[in-house]
């Protein structure tokens, strides 16, 4: 079982995989700053994290692996470990090593302050070389005499503790080059057509006469610009074709790309630091509803030098299409088409002779494929078979295709629990690695396990036992795994296993949190209740003051991410979350994952399809009320909402549609309305065309309906939700007579409850909403 490699899927088109990751990444940045800025002096928790570092697998040592564990503020241990045997110790003495490096280098370390970052045993572990940011020493283990490692072993230092290097194992990869692999041509672009340049005479012969400026071969930069100018600053004028030729050099496949709407959003810095005058800023930035970029292959015979006409029937409607790869006989090509409306993701494939298409694999639903987080194709080109991610069958599981004929072979996995990520398909063993959630009967359907299923579904093995949710380590053979599970109330314990079973080999760590628990700290509280339909369990968390009072009532907060892309309240334990911090205030403050998120049923996230004003809001409120029967603590005359991004819609739209329940809410950075927001994003969930779906689900609209208290964030250089979605809520509660709160912040980005000012506010908006007429707790 080699190294793990998260959702090791292989989309074919980079534009929504980054957007994807920058919005997940800027969620969860704006929680961590909010959290750095609420809590500067947060306890921490030591002998949490084990990273191993294995011996190279020689005739001396084998199956054995050191590791540097934290056991107080600035003080580590050094651990060895033999798998094979579950032994475990110290990797040396460590107050004779202090004691020998004191003499050398006239310093005063302990055994628990040793400076060393890496350590590589030598002569049958006789001898150890040590490594820190301020030099290295070797070590003999048997008289422990320590000397300065020279100039010429220090370079060899360099080689002994880079490690053997962990496997991570993809499907393979599309070879896209403009060079023939038989290296005698080379596709080149002039104007807008194709041409192919012989490398030995430099003379040039077109392969395509009727390209021009709408319809052409040049890389599609209208599509690459949002992200390759941006991260990468890439030269828009570079006419470069985007070809895929074949294995034997006789065909190839190029890229023809038509342009789509040319939007940009504009931003008006008003403080620039380097200047008196304001800054006007754009950037491109598709919105729902606009005309993307086009990109279809077409076939050339470079032998003949002319096209083969491929129908393009079963791709005409494209959002994307990529992932193009040649079988190794260079008889046909395939390629994964995503259709406008993300309701049909499809393999097709090509005869590289006729120009003859066919579907492989033809995925359909009736509401969305999320093809942005559960897209899953490995090709297994050896034996002609696909692995395939679907939720087919009402749950996220692996099936097993034919890849000539396109038939399902078999389904991998089954049951009513969900595929969480592939980590590893080994072909050889026909073996897939895989994360899930729900697999464990009667457990937390959001704890992740890690299991094992042979090709056949035959085998199923889950590797990862006990209750909490787990995240591995393999070794590099795959032979054991280091696991670490928590959960909420459970501090990490972290064992090694056999990855044969998952049987337990040792021990390696448990947590140590005093630190915590001596500054009051309690951990939050896990609770699931009934949602909408009486039957599906929503699971949430609890956090309470740390001077909690049982006999005293206090108001409640919901911190709100309803975004369809995952699922957000913490399953793992941690010595800080963020919403201590405001509970610490004195509110009970809670969150949970309502009907329309991810990582359950099928039809549990459809509930979001066409309805992101849904928001699970009627799955939370019976939830928070739930809460309340059984604590009396629940004050639920006073419950505040407040979110960032999606979440600042989701906040808003609770005072909107629930203002008899929600009485304050803070709307932060919001995609208020998604007609106004990244394409990718609101069409994924909410469909294409743009309907009237899009009108009810937006706080423009409805922005008559306010009622409580709210407090509107955004700021002016917001270049994740363009800004003026909130100034346009603004607009209509200004037309409406509604009385409201904003900050618009200069020189802030996505995110204004991350700042520390921002943070401010937010606590102080509440205090005053929430808990007028009470002792206010000092912050």
């Amino acid at each position: 079982m080699p190294s793990t490699q998260k959702r090791a899927s292989v989309w074919g088109d980079r534009f929504d995989v980054i957007q994807y990751a920058i919005i997940v990444g800027l969620w969860l940045a704006v929680s961590a700053a909010t959290a750095q800025e609420l809590d500067t002096n947060r306890p921490v928790m030591y002998r949490a994290r084990v990273e191993p570092h294995w011996f190279a697998q020689t005739n001396e040592v084998t199956n054995r692996f050191w590791y540097r564990v934290e056991v107080g503020k600035d003080q580590h241990e050094y651990v060895l470990v033999d798998a094979s045997s579950g032994r475990r110790e110290r990797a040396f003495d460590h107050d004779r090593m202090a004691q020998a490096l004191n003499d050398v280098a006239k310093r005063d370390f302990t055994a628990l302050t040793l400076p060393f970052t890496s350590l590589q045993f030598s002569n049958g572990g006789k001898s150890l070389l040590l490594s820190s940011s301020n030099g290295a020493w070797s070590c003999d283990l048997e008289t422990y005499q320590v000397r300065r490692v020279g100039t010429n072993e220090e370079g060899r230092r360099e080689n002994l503790f880079r490690g053997p290097r962990q496997r991570r194992p993809v499907g393979p990869r599309p070879e896209e080059g403009a060079r023939s692999p038989d290296g005698k041509l080379e596709a080149v672009v002039r104007g807008d057509n194709l041409f192919v340049r012989d490398l030995k005479t430099e003379k040039e012969t077109a392969l395509s006469y009727d390209a021009n400026p709408n319809s052409s071969y040049t890389r599609d930069m209208d599509r690459e610009r949002y992200v390759e100018m941006e991260y990468e600053a890439r030269d828009p004028l570079t006419p470069e074709p985007e070809v895929y030729w074949s294995p034997d050099s006789r065909r190839l496949v190029a890229m023809r790309r038509t342009p789509g709407t040319h939007r940009s959003v504009y931003l008006i810095e008003s403080s620039p630091e380097d200047q008196l005058q304001p800054k006007l800023e754009s950037y491109p930035y598709l919105k729902a509803g606009d005309a993307v970029p086009i990109r279809k292959p077409r076939l050339f015979d470079v032998e003949a030098m002319k096209e083969i006409p491929v129908d393009d029937g079963l791709f005409s409607n494209p959002w994307s299409i990529g992932d193009v790869r040649w079988s190794t006989n260079s008889s046909r090509f395939t390629f994964l088409y995503n259709q406008r409306g993300h309701q049909v993701l499809r393999i097709v494939a090509v005869d590289a002779s006729t120009g003859k298409a066919s579907v492989i694999v033809d995925e359909r639903s009736p509401t969305f494929i999320c093809y942005s987080a559960k897209y899953y194709a490995e090709y297994l080109d050896e034996t002609g078979e696909i692995i395939w991610m679907s939720e087919r069958d009402g749950w996220n599981h692996l099936y097993l295709y034919d890849a000539a004929s396109g038939q399902v072979k078999n389904q991998i996995t089954r049951g009513e629990w969900v595929v969480r990520g592939v980590d590893y398909v080994d072909k050889r063993a026909r073996q897939i690695w895989f994360e899930a959630g729900g697999v464990a009967p009667g457990q937390d359907p959001y704890w992740v396990q890690y299991c094992r299923v042979n090709f056949d579904g035959s085998g199923m093995t889950v590797l990862t036992p006990g209750e909490g949710t787990h995240g591995i380590q393999p070794s590099p053979d795959g032979r054991y795994f280091i696991d670490t599970m928590s959960r909420l109330d459970l501090p990490p314990v972290t064992e090694l296993r056999s990855g044969a079973d998952g049987a337990l080999i040792c021990k390696l760590e448990g947590a140590d949190v005093h630190e915590t628990l001596a500054k009051g700290w309690r951990p939050p509280e896990r609770f699931a209740a009934k949602g909408r339909d009486g039957v599906t369990d929503i699971y949430g968390d609890i956090w309470r003051p740390k001077d909690f009072a049982p006999a005293k009532k206090y108001p409640v907060i919901e911190d709100i991410y309803a975004g369809p892309q995952d699922s957000y309240a913490p399953v793992s334990y941690r010595p800080f979350y963020q919403q201590q911090k405001l509970a610490d205030r004195g509110f009970i403050v809670v969150q949970m994952d309502g009907m329309g998120t991810s990582n359950r049923s099928k039809k549990f996230h459809d509930t979001c399809w066409k309805n992101l004003g849904d928001a699970g809001f009627a799955d939370r409120i019976p939830w928070i009320k739930a809460a309340a029967a059984r604590d009396a603590s629940f004050d639920l005359s006073r419950v505040g909402i407040y979110g960032t991004s999606a979440g600042g819609q989701n906040a808003l739209r609770g005072l909107l549609d629930h203002g008899d329940f929600y009485k304050a809410g803070v709307a932060d950075s919001g995609c208020h309305d998604n007609r106004m927001d990244k394409i990718w994003w609101n069409e994924q969930w909410m469909g294409w065309p743009v309907d009237e779906s899009y009108t009810r689900s937006s706080n423009v609209t409805d922005a008559h309906k306010l009622q409580g208290k709210l407090l509107l964030m955004v700021g002016e250089m917001d270049r994740n939700v363009d800004p003026s979605s909130t100034m346009q809520v603004v607009n209509a509660l200004i037309h409406a007579n509604k009385d409201f709160e904003l900050l618009f912040m200069p020189g802030a980005g996505h995110g204004v409850a991350g700042t520390p000012y921002g943070a401010r506010r937010l606590v102080d908006f509440f205090a005053r909403t929430l808990l007028a007429g009470e002792e206010q707790r000092p912050q």
